[in-house]
């Protein structure tokens, strides 16, 4: 925590982060970039974006239900919105966008998105972390298109999002 003075009398300002992303599913990147994330941050909330447009193998309310069971005692939230990013963040008491880098070729993406964030309000700062060197090739579409051709997906998602791709796959085949 922080503390700031304010009229002669010192305050305690907590530190929110807000990560967002479409965690469909969740990864084992994501969870790096979460666990390592909360030792920079005194809150971070997880926001599980709805985005009309892309086609989402789980629900928003499944989406938020996994990240929940994947990071069970941790000091996060798990919200959804469909708004604009900085809107949401603000109305948070937050003023930091966190995001991960795996490679170079999300840093021009993310560095778009940076820019527009900033341009649309200048409060807000988004902090880059690199995901650890073992998740740099893990995407959730990648997972999704492996665990979808029947390919193991284990050791790159927590358990649980592992059975539930397993049960829903297993669906698709029958």
């Amino acid at each position: 925590m922080t503390f700031k003075k304010y009229f002669n009398r010192m305050v305690i300002v907590k530190k929110i982060a807000v990560y967002p992303g479409s965690f469909d599913p969740i990864t084992n990147g994501h969870i790096d970039i979460i666990t390592r994330g909360l030792r920079m941050f005194d809150e971070l909330i997880i926001l599980v974006a709805y985005n009309p447009n892309k086609s989402s193998l789980f629900s928003v309310e499944e989406r938020m239900d996994l990240v929940r069971a994947c990071l069970a005692g941790n000091n996060i939230r798990v919200d959804c919105s469909s708004g604009l990013l900085v809107d949401y963040v603000r109305s948070k008491g937050a003023n930091v966008i966190l995001r991960g880098l795996r490679a170079v070729s999300d840093f021009e993406y993310e560095f778009q998105m940076a820019l527009i964030n900033r341009r649309l309000n200048r409060d807000i700062e988004t902090v880059f972390l690199m995901t650890g060197y073992q998740w740099f090739y893990t995407s959730s579409n990648l997972i999704k298109e492996a665990a979808g051709l029947g390919g193991s997906v284990k050791g790159l998602v927590p358990d649980i999002v592992n059975e539930r791709l397993e049960q829903m796959f297993a669906k698709v085949k029958e």
